[in-house]
């Protein structure tokens, strides 16, 4: 009798270990559920994250979801943003520090109609240009003080056309030039039935203006605590797993997202165009995630270009930090 009663609280004492393992972790998103952040759900559906004992809650982002605000206001530990909008942010005083940099390339271009007559970024002048705002606008107007164009005031340069997260403007014929990602709007315009020979494209790595797009961010008090500090490594391992896996099973992702996504909005053929681009931006390789300096120096630098009304005033202070990128790959 004893012996049973032993075991049985020894089994109790077992499965209340296991219910209590998983370290619980909330992933704030950018924007909608796609192959943009195709390794996160991945991760989560094949059990990587299971495997390194965290329980991750997948929120998605969308046009009225401000990544910086939800993680200062304690909605999520980590989330994911651009850079510029991120440091943009800190300057303001939010404790925000990049852990890692998931996208190593930039994904933004500017996308013109031929018939608009553009032929270069000397043609933007006294042109309608489609920008995104709520922090995507940075780089744009970084682009547009190199050039030497103003964008506001009674008589602008270029007249900036506040755009929304579609095409439209650019089919409608409202804009010259309209902001696309590569792997997605772009691919909209295609479908919408527009050719590429009807397009000219000014892609921000190609003009040399690039700045760092999605990255990892935690707030800075939360890497002085090492539990923290461990439970985002673990999350930092398995993400790279499961974007190492959608990168190289492309179409078995597709089909994860599919399953993930509650809207109904989403698309086969949108989804594998969109993931066979975005994995041409988070490449496999043993740097996986790790913040470079000359591509934060390159972002620094354009976002201190903007001389008139700059995007950050100084160079930043402790704005990422290496801790847990060293504590996930070098442990």
């Amino acid at each position: 009798m004893k012996r049973i009663l032993a075991a049985a609280v020894a089994f109790s004492f077992i499965a209340t270990a296991q219910a209590q393992a998983d370290d619980s972790l909330t992933l704030q998103l950018k924007w909608v559920t796609q192959a943009q952040f195709a390794g996160y759900y991945v991760a989560a559906a094949k059990g990587f994250y299971k495997a390194e004992g965290l329980d991750v809650t997948i929120k998605p982002g969308g046009p009225d979801v401000n990544p910086d605000q939800v993680l200062a206001g304690g909605g999520a530990d980590v989330v994911v943003d651009w850079m510029p909008s991120a440091l943009a942010a800190r300057q303001k005083g939010l404790d925000i520090v990049n852990i890692a940099q998931v996208f190593q390339h930039s994904g933004m271009e500017l996308t013109c109609r031929k018939d608009s007559g553009i032929t270069s970024p000397a043609d933007f002048k006294g042109k309608t240009l489609g920008v995104w705002f709520s922090g995507n606008e940075y780089p744009f107007l970084s682009w547009m003080a190199k050039l030497g164009y103003s964008t506001s005031g009674a008589h602008p340069d270029v007249t900036v056309l506040k755009q929304g997260f579609n095409v439209d403007p650019l089919l409608q014929k409202q804009a010259a030039c309209i902001s696309t990602m590569t792997y997605n709007e772009y691919y909209q315009l295609l479908e919408a039935g527009m050719k590429p020979s009807q397009l000219i494209v000014f892609k921000y790595q190609n003009e040399g203006v690039a700045t760092l797009e999605d990255g990892l961010y935690v707030k800075g008090s939360e890497l002085s605590d090492p539990a923290m500090v461990s439970k985002l490594a673990r999350f930092l391992k398995a993400s790279k797993e499961g974007w190492v896996y959608a990168d190289t099973h492309q179409a078995e992702a597709v089909k994860i997202l599919l399953a993930a996504d509650t809207s109904g909005a989403l698309t086969a053929q949108h989804q594998t165009t969109m993931m066979r681009e975005v994995a041409k931006l988070t490449p496999p390789s043993a740097k996986w995630g790790y913040l470079r300096q000359a591509a934060y120096k390159q972002t620094v630098d354009e976002l201190l270009s903007t001389k008139s009304t700059p995007v950050i005033s100084k160079k930043p202070v402790g704005a990422y930090s290496y801790v847990v990128w060293d504590k996930a790959f070098k442990s």
